[in-house]
């Protein structure tokens, strides 16, 4: 299991690339708001996008709205829910 430091690095990854976002990953902030527009502005077509990679990458499946809401508010929140999937399929 990955531990948090390098899980956040992935995610981070993944979305820069599935986003197809115009700065580099480094530059995603950690509890940074992704959908508002103090955070990182992101629409339901980029929730869409990350739901699928999280879904392909770490066998995360979300299927109810509030619980992505809630999963997709920052890299940290996402990093959370990888760790717990994982601790559950152990």
């Amino acid at each position: 299991m990955a531990d948090s430091t390098e899980l956040n690095g992935q995610i981070k990854a993944l979305m820069v690339e599935n986003l197809m976002l115009p700065y580099p990953a480094e530059e995603i902030g950690d509890d940074a708001p992704l959908f508002s527009p103090e955070g990182m502005g992101l629409d339901s077509v980029d929730a869409l996008q990350l739901v699928v990679a999280l879904d392909k990458t770490f066998g995360l499946k979300i299927s109810d709205t509030e619980v992505a809401r809630k999963i997709l508010h920052s890299v940290n929140s996402m990093v959370e829910a990888v760790q717990k999937h994982q601790q559950a399929a152990a």
